[in-house]
């Protein structure tokens, strides 16, 4: 799907897609490319006078691939975070720059674009340039991962309650949700680092445009204090994970300690019964009027004597 938008008086606002031609989207500030189909992207190709780029070379992770500068203007690729069947995913946009108009080509649903939309309608998106509504996509995609951020510290607080504080917690649960936390905060890390490299690469690319300049560094600043924080967060999780893997081994041992002590305590009833089970034609106990009782009462006492000691050293 291919959506046009038009700057006018310092606001985005987007156009009605009814009918999409060489000259309509040529009068487009900005085109937004959500997995366009081949007649999309014949129109766009048409405009740029060449291929936009595929699947294939938007994924690629080399530097040289994902910031460059040529004929068609400043290309940045940079991933973005999506959710999807209650996990993070990262996605890559493909960014292209020109003078008079700004291209993204992506695919997937992306919270950052439906949100932008959203606000385009109701006129809240300000940009002047195609270049200060670049830094105006990057600006929300940061705010959008900061919210993430303060998503994932309140999930680590109802964790780490069950985990700290609770009596008979589920920690195989909990182990399952901190290994989520974790995959999470590393794709927000992730996407925080990549957005830290394009606006670098953008800085140098938009410094004579001073509101876009001073934008970017804005935003530079805030992608460095979250990044602090995802820091934090990867701490945290750790600490819980070794906590609630400490607690597990710990009522592991008291199992152990258990069945360990109810062998020592059954060992000697088990000793005397069977010194008695034996077949010698010789065994004087056998004769005795109180011989079965004294087997049985001596089985119990060395029973309960183990036991006792264990008790009476706090074992138990």
């Amino acid at each position: 799907m291919l959506r046009l938008f038009k700057l006018d008086q310092n606001t985005i606002h987007q156009l009605p897609n009814d009918e999409l031609t060489e000259k309509t989207i040529a009068g487009a500030d900005w085109l937004d490319a959500h997995e366009p189909d081949s007649g999309e992207r014949e129109l766009i190709n048409a405009l740029l006078r060449s291929d936009l780029p595929q699947s294939s070379d938007v994924s690629q992770i080399e530097s040289s691939a994902r910031y460059f500068v040529d004929d068609e203007g400043v290309h940045v690729h940079s991933l973005f975070l999506s959710h999807s069947e209650g996990r993070h995913k990262t996605a890559t946009v493909a960014f292209i720059l020109q003078p008079k108009r700004l291209i993204t080509v992506r695919e997937g649903k992306l919270a950052d674009f439906r949100l932008l939309r959203l606000r385009a309608r109701r006129g809240q998106v300000e940009a002047s340039s195609p270049s200060e509504l670049m830094m105006t996509i990057f600006e929300q995609k940061v705010e959008n991962l900061a919210d993430f951020i303060e998503d994932i510290h309140r999930d680590l607080e109802s964790v780490s309650k069950v985990v700290l504080e609770e009596e008979d917690s589920d920690l195989e649960w909990a182990i399952d949700q901190l290994a989520k936390l974790e995959d999470s905060n590393g794709k927000i890390r992730l996407c925080l680092m990549d957005t830290q490299r394009s606006l670098t690469f953008l800085q140098r690319q938009v410094r004579s445009r001073l509101s876009s300049s001073e934008l970017c560094n804005e935003v530079l600043h805030d992608i460095e204090t979250l990044l602090t924080h995802t820091s934090f967060l990867f701490d945290k999780i750790n600490f819980l994970m070794d906590s609630t893997q400490g607690f597990i081994n710990i009522n592991q041992n008291k199992i152990i300690k258990t069945f360990s002590i109810a062998a020592v305590v059954f060992l000697p009833p088990t000793l005397v019964a069977s010194i008695y089970g034996m077949n010698f034609n010789v065994m004087p106990e056998l004769n005795w009027m109180l011989g079965y009782p004294m087997a049985l009462a001596l089985m119990l006492a060395s029973g309960i004597a183990p036991y006792w000691f264990f008790k009476h050293k706090g074992w138990l």
